[in-house]
Order: C-alpha cells, then structure tokens, then sequence
C-alpha cells in the first residue's frame, strides 16, 4: 500500500483538479458556450474515471495521446465538416440568438429632446444632474437644449459615481424631486473627468436611454427594434416588421430586404451542390483540381526522378569528393523552405531577378513568370523540385546501400553497363519500399500551400470568373481565398471544399498503409 501521505497528497491533487475543471466548464457555461461546456464535462468525467478507477489503471498510459487526438485532430475535423454544412461566412458570422441581440441592440436618437447636465459632489464620488425644458437655471450654464419651451422643467439625478475609470456602465436615474443635489461643480471638474463621463449610459423610468454628447448635454436615444411574442421585431419608427428567414439566414422585411448582420442557418449539402453545380464555383473548381492533381504528380516525378539520378551518380565509386557532392547538395533540405521560396521569387523577378538578367544577356528575353499562367507553373515546378529532391536523394542512397554488391559484381562481369544496372537492379529492388513514399509525397504536395502562397499566392487570376482563383491555385489555396479572400468570406463553402480534400488525401493515406502493410508481408 501507499504511505498515507502520498494518498492524501493524491486525494487533494485529484480535488484541487476536480475544482479547476469544475470552475472552467461554469465559466464555459457562463459564456453561453452549452455545446463546448458539455463537451469538456464529458472529458474531464472521463479523464478522472480512468485516472481513479482500478479497473482502468492499464489505460492511464494512453488517455493522455487519445484525449490529444480527440482534442486536436477529431474535433477540429468534425468541426470543419459541420461547417460545411452551414451558410457560415462574414455575413453570417453569428449565432441566431446573438444576431437578435445586436439587431434589438440598434437605437435611434430622440431628437426632440435635450437632457443639460450638470456635475455634482456626493458623499462617495459624483452625481449627474439632468434637466430638460423651461429656462435654464444658474447651475446649469448656457444650454443648447431644444425642447419645448411649454414643457414644464423635468430634472433627474443619479446615484453616486465614482467616475475613476472609462469602463462602460449604466445607471438609472429618478426623478430630482426635493432632494438637494448641492452646489453644480465648475467646469473644469467635468473636463477633468470627461472620458468618465462619456462612459456612462442613463436609463429612465421609461426605458429610454442617454449618454454625454458634450460637456453639458447629455442625448437621449431609444431601442429600435421591439420583440414581438411570435418573435418578429417592431421598428418603433416607421412601424415596419422584421421575421427571420431561417432559409436564408438573415432577418427580411415585408419586401425582403434583408437586415444585417445575419445568422448561421444549417443548409444541408448546399455547400457541396454549389462547388459541382453553380457555373461561378465549378469551373474554377474543376480547373484547379486538375492542376493540383498535375502539380502533385508532376512534383513526386521530377523530385523523386532528381533524387534517384543523383543517388546513382554518388554511387559512382570512382568518384572523388562523393562525401562533399552530398552535404552541398543536401543543403536546400537543411534551409527552411520559406526563405528559399523568398529567394526563388527574388531571383524569378521580372524586372531586376538574376535568372531573367541572365537570360537578357544570353538571348535577349525577360520572361514574366508571374503573369504568364504557363510559365508561372514551370516556375512553381523548377523551385518545388529544388526543395524536394534532397529528400529522395537521401531515400534512395539508403535503399541502396540495401542491395547486395555481389549482384553488381555479377553484372559487371556480364559486360552490363549502368542503365542496365539500374534497370535490372536497382529499381525493381528499391521500386516496392519506395512506393509508399511516393504516395506520401503526392498527398503532401496535393496540399503544399506554402510554396504557392508565397510564390505567386495562385496568381495569374482568371479573367472569365469573379470568384478569387487562380491558374497556379490548388485546392488547400483557393480554399484559402474563398475562406479569407473573398468579399464575402464564404467560411461554409470553403469548409465543405477542405472536406471534399480531406477525403482524397485520407484515400491515399489509406493507399499508403496497405502499399506499406504488403511490403512488410512480403519481406516476412
């Protein structure tokens, strides 16, 4: 057994967690967060069950790589696919419940009335005398106040403020009455604590609210909207009603008009319709995922067909300084691939790039690489092979340090040169191991985005299509563009687009494991 401090020690650790967790998920609660406060109930639930239980002592050892999975790799996913089928984007960026507050949060002002204020000392802090209508009192300085003149004085006051910060507040007032609010300060005390009093809000007895617009004039104003049992909302000004549309998202006018901001709504496979059947998503669309599927596999061909050439040629016994040839030409996997993209797109410079200075010396040309779609694409081709091809260079040397001399020897004495070698040797030898490798480097280029992002950002658009795309896009950067790019940041459409990508490259990495699981059978 234990000794029975350590229990003790293990029973306040467990407690003093229990509470943490339990201050977090009312915090959660609190924020109106239901869904995500569940989901952390359930988690912590667990996490103490398997960590006190006896019966799953044996699980202590993976929950902790589990829960990481579920936290950072399932639920971002499942997130990302419930996405997909909202109308989620910048115009409806809320949810239902808070829409209808900003939209019953909008006031109009009630230019017929003027409140004049005047600052008064109190026993703790300060008090804001208003007075509207009738003529002015000493105490109160010159107003500009427009109410009516038949009106007889209205005056309020409010309770003591301290009035030491700018933090938002609201305060009721009541009616002045017979109580003496003192003599009114003078106004270098109300320019000293201006920023206080311009957070301040007033609320009176009949729902109307004012805050400062000068140094002695506070204006009044009123909510817009009312709610309605049915839950439609009344414009107290013109009359009109609003009714949510939770087809389209947003609350509409008889005449359909909509009103901002609007709502997330759930739209089933809307999303996914639009990017095959709207003539404005699908021709983009199809266009950029045949580049992709050329770019990913032209880059796993001219990488992997560079690295293999260069393994052979290091190969060469003969060959001095093999140990040197390596390092250096391993160096553009060492650098990080950001700055040698950078550098890339430096020396691709049209107008003062050291390639087309040197192609102008030569024959006299200067080609645009970024605004020729053709020649943007080669560029794209030449830069990813120079950063890829390090790695299959060093993947195939391994391999073929696997291979047995004797077969060489054998060869050799059969008169074979090193095509022949290479053909009847090394490649069907290093074909099976390297394959799975192959299909990785076609799923990891298939959503390479940093090489496109920072060397053309998919540039040439375009020019038959208003949608953000462009012909050196692949699928993860016009989603990118359709997600943030946009005008109208269309988050729902570019989520159903990341899903439609994460099915193609789970399927290749499904590909890749059985490629793998058979190689392992067969060496066994």
């Amino acid at each position: 057994m234990q000794p029975r401090y350590r229990r003790i020690g293990s029973r306040i650790a467990v407690a003093l967690a229990a509470l943490v967790a339990l201050v977090s998920v009312y915090q959660l609660y609190l924020g109106g967060n239901l869904a995500l406060a569940a989901a952390c109930t359930a988690g912590f639930g667990l996490a103490f069950y398997v960590f006190t239980a006896r019966r799953t002592y044996t699980y202590r050892y993976l929950f902790p790589g589990l829960a990481g999975i579920a936290m950072f790799t399932v639920l971002p996913l499942a997130y990302t696919v419930w996405i997909g089928f909202t109308n989620y984007s910048s115009k409806n960026l809320l949810t239902f419940e808070r829409a209808t507050e900003v939209v019953l949060g909008e006031v109009y002002e009630r230019s017929s009335v003027r409140y004049q204020f005047t600052l008064r000392a109190a026993e703790h802090g300060f008090r804001i005398v208003l007075r509207t209508g009738g003529d002015d009192e000493a105490e109160a300085g010159a107003g500009s106040g427009s109410g009516s003149a038949a009106r007889p004085p209205t005056e309020f006051i409010t309770e003591a403020l301290a009035l030491t910060n700018t933090a938002p507040q609201r305060v009721a007032v009541v009616p002045l009455g017979g109580i003496d609010p003192g003599e009114p300060l003078p106004l270098k005390d109300v320019i000293a604590r201006r920023d206080a009093i311009r957070a301040v809000t007033v609320l009176f007895p009949d729902g109307a609210a004012a805050t400062m617009a000068s140094l002695r004039e506070f204006t009044p104003y009123q909510a817009l909207y009312q709610r309605n049992p049915d839950g439609s909302l009344t414009n107290r000004q013109t009359g009109g009603r609003l009714t949510p549309n939770f087809q389209t998202g947003f609350y509409e006018t008889a005449t359909g008009d909509q009103i901002q901001p609007g709502f997330r709504v759930y739209v089933g496979a809307d999303n996914y319709v639009r990017v095959f059947t709207d003539g404005k998503f699908r021709g983009p669309f199809l266009r950029v995922f045949v580049w992709t599927v050329v770019f990913a596999a032209a880059s796993v061909i001219f990488t992997a067909g560079l690295g293999m050439l260069l393994a052979e040629l290091l190969a060469w016994e003969s060959l001095r300084f093999a140990g040197l040839y390596r390092v250096l030409l391993f160096l553009p996997y060492a650098v990080p691939s950001f700055i040698s993209i950078l550098v890339f797109k430096g020396l691709f410079n049209r107008n003062f790039g050291e390639i087309n200075l040197i192609l102008d010396g030569l024959l006299g040309l200067r080609p645009n690489w970024t605004g020729n779609a053709l020649l943007a694409r080669g560029m794209i081709l030449i830069v990813n092979t120079w950063l890829g091809y390090p790695y299959f260079m060093l993947i195939c040397t391994g391999l073929q340090k696997s291979i047995s001399h004797d077969l060489y020897e054998a060869s050799a004495l059969a008169g074979a040169g090193p095509l022949t070698n290479f053909f009847q040797i090394t490649w069907p030898l290093i074909r099976k191991p390297l394959t799975p490798l192959l299909v990785s480097s076609f799923a990891f280029n298939f959503n390479n985005f940093v090489i496109i992002y920072l060397l053309t950002q998919g540039r040439p658009d375009f020019l038959d299509t208003n949608v953000p795309a462009g012909e050196t896009d692949i699928l993860v950067s016009y989603t990118y563009r359709i997600a943030f790019e946009d005008s109208g940041q269309q988050f729902g459409l570019a989520c159903a687009i990341a899903t439609l990508i994460f099915a193609v490259v789970a399927t290749l990495s499904v590909i890749n494991l059985r490629l793998t699981r058979a190689n392992v059978e067969e060496r066994r």
